[in-house]
């Protein structure tokens, strides 16, 4: 009896990883101007939340919940693109930035093992926020958009991803605490 919540918390916070990541790729072409530099992608406010839910999914169900997150992801959101008619283009940037940025980031959680919770977070997330960013962007957005439009994107991203990670990662950090 005690194994099932501990096996229900994996399995929770990999369906909420997939259901951000979807959010995301559903609202990821509208846009809000920010006041004073930067586009940012509606998407990219579901997705901030996925780098600190595959933290915890490391944490509560080790590197093969972490691998089978971040496949269950990518199979639910090719998925769903396929049915609503996604272009190509989108797809294949979605399917591509996912896999290089939550393995990277997932490479860098797993090598600083040893270092406390918070350390792990922050220096995974400064490796995958920017290449999730960069990368997604560059490959949906390029020849479409002038260059100066991708780079409001690309900035809007990066800072509105780390922000929204560090509030995730504090919440979480102080609910550890005082738990």
């Amino acid at each position: 009896m005690t194994h099932a919540p501990k096996a229900a918390l994996p399995l929770l916070l990999i369906a909420l990883y997939a259901l951000s990541i979807l959010l995301a790729n559903l609202t990821l072409n509208t846009f809000i101007p920010l006041p004073v530099y930067g586009l940012l992608s509606v998407g990219t406010i579901f997705f901030a939340a996925v780098f600190t839910l595959r933290d915890r999914i490391h944490r509560a169900g080790g590197l093969n919940a972490v691998y089978i997150s971040i496949a269950a992801a990518l199979i639910v959101n090719t998925a769903v693109a396929l049915l609503t008619g996604t272009p190509w283009r989108f797809i294949g940037a979605s399917f591509l930035a996912i896999l290089a940025g939550e393995l990277a980031d997932t490479a860098v959680y797993q090598r600083l093992m040893g270092r406390s919770w918070w350390t792990r977070v922050l220096a995974s997330n400064a490796v995958s926020v920017p290449l999730d960013s960069v990368l997604f962007n560059l490959l949906a957005f390029w020849g479409d958009m002038p260059a100066s439009q991708i780079a409001q994107i690309i900035f809007a991203d990066v800072v509105i991803k780390y922000l929204i990670a560090a509030l995730f990662a504090i919440r979480v950090r102080h609910a550890a605490r005082t738990a």
